[in-house]
């Protein structure tokens, strides 16, 4: 592990992991870039800040269930 890295552990909601990991696969992208991005651009952007804090309700399309 690089020095400047800090390892983690969270809880996913599978359902929606699940598809992620295939969407990895086929763009050739990892949880740790998308972990790195969304942190760097959480911090830099404030109306993806505000996007990200208003967001209650993750819903995939064609998909009925809601994952809160």
């Amino acid at each position: 592990m690089i020095k400047d890295e800090k390892l983690t552990s969270v809880k996913i909601t599978q359902p929606l992991f699940d598809k992620f990991k295939i969407a990895c696969l086929e763009d050739n992208f990892s949880f740790k870039k998308l972990a790195d991005r969304a942190i760097f651009l959480y911090l830099t952007d404030t109306e993806l800040r505000k996007r990200f804090t208003n967001n209650t309700i993750l819903k995939l399309k064609n998909e009925g269930r809601l994952y809160p």
